[in-house]
């Protein structure tokens, strides 16, 4: 009997482009011959207001001066939440241990009254769980259930996995995703604990994924094993030039503010925090036309202009790829994130990208300290950040940027230095978003090293891993967690004084926007338009092909940075 496939992402994964692991499972594997469906449970109005409501309830509990960056930090809390609702047996237990997710990360002393609140709305979001994976079985009636499971989506990931073998205890249960590239890393103690405590889940496959399933399905794979990563396939990662286009056609993409592509797989640097090279081996990029033609491909089927390329970086092909579009004459848009370079510093090749439709650089500038950069790998000053910004700010491509707080050793005046930095950018700052340093005991390139003479503690009391299943690492080295978190409310209080945005819902993303067409006069079309275009099949935009360079009067200072990595 041909197996009939059933990919799927579970709450909660903000669904900002269609989910690529399984729009590119799907693909390769339909060009096998085997039947799929896709499905991103994470677009349902119904899963998207109970997340709303947590995080209302969540910002009532915590004084504001704690809050910091709350839709980052305070989704690690909901989904630790929901992993303790799906194991608990003591409900003073649970409750105690709720109130301790919310206290060692918004350093607040919840009442009682408020977690029980909480932890009504996670008895609610189970219920409609439960609802969802009955009625997506009943449906599809699948014999293979695949789950693209991420740190966040781990709870109900397992929910959906354990329901489904009560349901039909032959259906094969399989799972994958990029949980493997932080607190499930397969060298770590959680993932021995964790396939212990899994059995409904039959095979896990660690990595790209493709080559890997498609063996499983043939049989070409041993049957008993339960792990499989690419060390099974001799670690011969994919070729790109066969990979083909995602598939998305099962999804409703008017759900995503963006359609998804991709240039390339892993990393071609090697940054201490992390884990992308680890995961995902040797690193490969698409030919230009083969992009190109991608891109164009899926415009047309979707209806679509704007993407965003989920490479862990464009550096190696960002100057192919915005010369060929515009030899092409279209106008495509393309988000995606971007190492401080040479080239990022010059508003020649700055301007060269934008009229190529780079529309929004995501920029991993990290710190403004030089000891920190240097502690990180980044191989990068502040200066280099501050010409790269301001190059791109004045082609109008805006700059999302990204800044990590609390790097093993960073002290005042480090940290300091990154705020002083973030003033003296402010106006070429399109939105700032922080997040603490989070250690992993392994997976990370520095994990060993941070973690000799015994600094690496556990986080939660003995026994909180019983209803966490995860372990979770903290460092016994300054900077402490209470300092780091204090730093990232003070940069977040910083950053909303210099009036630099950290949007998060449309509307914000709306006010950014016009926030950066009064500060540049090269200002990328805001998110609005492009909606507006692709909801009411108007006219395509196409305003990159008018972008003028501006004339400089100097050039733009540099120094001397390490650019060989």
């Amino acid at each position: 009997m041909q197996e009939k496939i059933v990919l799927a992402v579970m709450p909660f994964w903000a669904p900002l482009i269609p989910p690529m692991g399984i729009g590119c499972l799907k693909s390769y594997l339909a060009a096998n011959g085997y039947l799929v469906k896709a499905v991103d449970a994470n677009v349902e109005p119904r899963f998207r207001e109970i997340e709303d409501r947590y995080f209302e309830h969540l910002k009532e509990m915590i004084p504001v001066k704690n809050q910091g960056n709350i839709y980052n930090i305070g989704t690690q809390v909901m989904s630790r939440h929901m992993m303790a609702r799906f194991h608990y047996s003591d409900e003073n237990a649970y409750l105690q241990l709720v109130k301790q997710l919310v206290a060692k990360t918004f350093f607040t002393d919840p009442a009682n009254d408020r977690i029980a609140v909480l932890n009504e709305l996670m008895d609610t979001f189970y219920s409609l769980l439960d609802d969802y994976v009955r009625a997506l079985l009943e449906k599809e009636k699948p014999t293979l259930l695949g789950l693209s499971t991420y740190n966040v989506t781990l709870p109900a990931s397992l929910y959906a996995f354990k329901l489904a073998k009560e349901i039909d205890p032959g259906i094969k249960t399989l799972m994958g995703g990029g949980i493997f590239a932080g607190d499930l890393d397969i060298h770590s103690p959680n993932f021995t604990n964790f396939l212990e405590r899994t059995p409904y889940i039959d095979k896990i496959m660690v990595g790209e994924g493709e080559q890997l399933f498609l063996k499983y399905l043939d049989g070409e794979l041993p049957g008993a094993q339960r792990v499989y990563t690419l060390a099974d396939l001799g670690n011969n990662v994919m070729d790109l030039s066969q990979a083909p286009v995602p598939d998305f056609s099962d999804l409703d993409t008017r759900y995503y503010t963006m359609l998804a592509s991709y240039t390339s797989r892993s990393c071609p640097y090697t940054c201490s925090f992390c884990s992308e090279k680890v995961l995902w081996g040797k690193y490969r990029k698409k030919k230009v036309d083969q992009i190109v033609k991608e891109l164009m491909y899926l415009s047309e089927k979707y209806k679509t202009q704007l993407f965003l390329l989920s490479d862990s970086l464009l550096n190696p092909v960002v100057n192919e790829l915005s010369r060929a579009i515009i030899d092409s004459g279209l106008s495509l848009y393309w988000d995606g994130y971007l190492r401080v370079d040479d080239d990022a510093c010059d508003p020649d090749i700055t301007f060269q990208w934008r009229r190529g439709g780079f529309y929004r650089a995501r920029l991993g500038l990290e710190s403004g300290s030089p000891r920190i950069l240097e502690a990180m790998g980044k191989k990068i000053t502040p200066r280099q950040m501050k010409n790269a910004v301001t190059a791109l700010a004045l082609a109008g491509i805006k700059t999302t940027t990204y800044w990590v707080i609390g790097h093993p050793g960073e002290t005042e005046a480090d940290f300091q230095q990154t705020l002083d930095l973030v003033e003296e950018m402010k106006d070429e700052l399109y939105e700032t978003d922080c997040n603490p340093f989070y250690y992993y005991l392994t997976g990370q390139v520095q994990s060993d090293a941070w973690a000799g003479d015994n600094r690496a503690q556990l986080l939660y009391p003995p026994g909180a891993d019983q209803m966490l299943m995860l372990q979770t690492w903290i460092l016994d080295m300054p900077p402490t967690r209470e300092e780091t978190y204090r730093r990232l409310n003070r940069f977040v209080e910083h950053c909303t004084k210099l009036g630099i945005p950290n949007p998060y819902s449309l509307r914000e993303i709306h006010s950014a926007d016009e926030r950066w067409k009064k500060l540049h006069t090269h200002a990328a079309p805001s998110l609005v338009e492009f909606l507006g275009v692709k909801n009411n099949n108007g006219l395509p935009i196409d305003e990159n092909k008018r972008v003028k360079k501006v004339v400089f009067g100097q050039t733009i200072p540099g120094d001397d940075g390490n650019w060989g990595f």
